[in-house]
């Protein structure tokens, strides 16, 4: 008489993102590395197939988006990245330098030898990649930095506050980036490994708030006085 296998015998699949989840990472993608343009509208239906899925997830994850101020859905169901108004730009600068000097202090703690090394080769990332002229990738690898110490204070309040800013002010910095560049600003990303480094808490928090009011601060206003 033949045995069946016994379910422990048989390999569980491994776990596959579903179709939403790829879809909310995809288009948050986009958003933080300044795909998406402020104010040029997008369809749902053009969205799903551009992802090659079915509209159903797209509209699911743009109306959370939505709900979060990264994007706004029109009468006509079109969707697009909010335009920056100096009212919003204002808000958004404001809410940063409250909460990411805060998630640095909160990390320094948990923050190791290892994490410094790490954000020492995202810098020379960021470095290169401004050399290059390449935003997007800057886009990608300065969200790296900030967040490969903000993810370290396991906050699970403030942390994604300051995740849903950041989806909310990257695409309008993309286009600052692409007029304007980043001028001759002090590497506060380097200030800011230092003092991971001499667990100076005083002064990675002051790198993290000088960086916020150098990058968007300055070149932000800058790019509102240009619209």
């Amino acid at each position: 008489m033949a045995v069946s296998p016994s379910r422990l015998d048989t390999p569980e699949p491994k776990p596959r993102n579903t179709a939403r989840q790829q879809v909310d990472e995809a288009i948050r993608t986009a958003l933080l590395t300044g795909r998406f343009i402020p104010g040029k509208a997008v369809t749902l239906r053009g969205l799903a197939l551009e992802l090659g899925v079915s509209p159903m997830p797209v509209r699911e994850v743009i109306q959370r988006l939505a709900a979060e101020n990264a994007l706004e859905i029109r009468q006509n169901g079109r969707v697009q990245v909010p335009q920056m108004t100096p009212q919003r730009f204002d808000e958004i600068l404001k809410a940063r330098l409250l909460l990411e000097p805060e998630l640095a202090d909160m990390a320094l703690p948990l923050l190791t030898k290892a994490d410094a090394n790490a954000l020492e080769e995202i810098d020379s990332k960021i470095d290169a990649s401004l050399g290059t002229g390449d935003a997007e990738s800057y886009m990608r690898y300065n969200r790296d930095f900030h967040f490969r110490i903000y993810r370290s204070s396991r906050s699970e309040i403030l942390l994604p506050l300051a995740d849903s800013l950041w989806l909310q002010f990257a695409p309008y910095m993309r286009t600052v980036y692409g007029r304007v560049g980043t001028v001759n600003l002090v590497d506060q990303h380097k200030e800011a490994v230092r003092a991971i480094r001499n667990h100076d808490a005083t002064a990675l928090r002051l790198a993290i708030s000088k960086d916020i009011e150098d990058g968007m601060g300055i070149l932000g206003r800058a790019g509102l006085l240009d619209q």
